[in-house]
């Protein structure tokens, strides 16, 4: 694995076309009826999957302006041993591993029952969808080298 983080192109200029109906997915996704609050968390979990530092500091960033406290978002890696999430938000998360992790896991059918509790067939199809755009803008991430922002203060501490 590379420690190079120089961004390799920018994608959103190289293919504006590209991104537009991606944007209009994501758009779709964050208005779909799901809890805002439990889209960021998937968004956070899959990105934590993936290693997205890109993704990563956007969707904590976004879920603390949100309210969302900061144990429950430094405890989303380990949320299987935290009884600071909701059944539904357990369910939610286990789904976005096992959707993540499709090419290991195959999806298998603890998760389906697990979210098939928690949430309508409406709020499941929602739910895959957003957990597959996540996956998409991840993977253009990662490949891609997006750097995240880093302000004065984080910079002079990394120097």
């Amino acid at each position: 694995m590379s420690t190079d983080l120089t961004p390799r192109m920018n994608p959103y200029k190289a293919a504006p076309a590209a991104y537009k109906p991606l944007i209009e997915l994501q758009a779709y996704t964050d208005q779909c009826g799901l809890e805002p609050s439990l889209l960021e968390l998937v968004k956070t979990r899959a990105s934590q999957i993936n290693g997205c530092a890109f993704c990563l500091e956007m969707h904590t960033r976004e879920a603390r302006a949100a309210g969302e406290s900061e144990a429950r978002l430094y405890l989303l890696n380990a949320w299987h041993e935290s009884p600071l999430y909701t059944d539904r938000e357990r369910a939610a998360l286990q789904w976005t591993e096992a959707v993540t992790r499709v090419s290991e896991t195959g999806v298998p059918d603890e998760a389906w029952k697990a979210v098939s509790a928690a949430f309508s067939e409406a709020e499941i199809a929602n739910l895959t969808v957003a957990i597959g755009m996540i996956n998409v803008w991840n993977r253009l991430a990662v490949s891609f080298r997006s750097l995240h922002p880093v302000t004065e203060e984080q910079q002079r501490k990394t120097a």
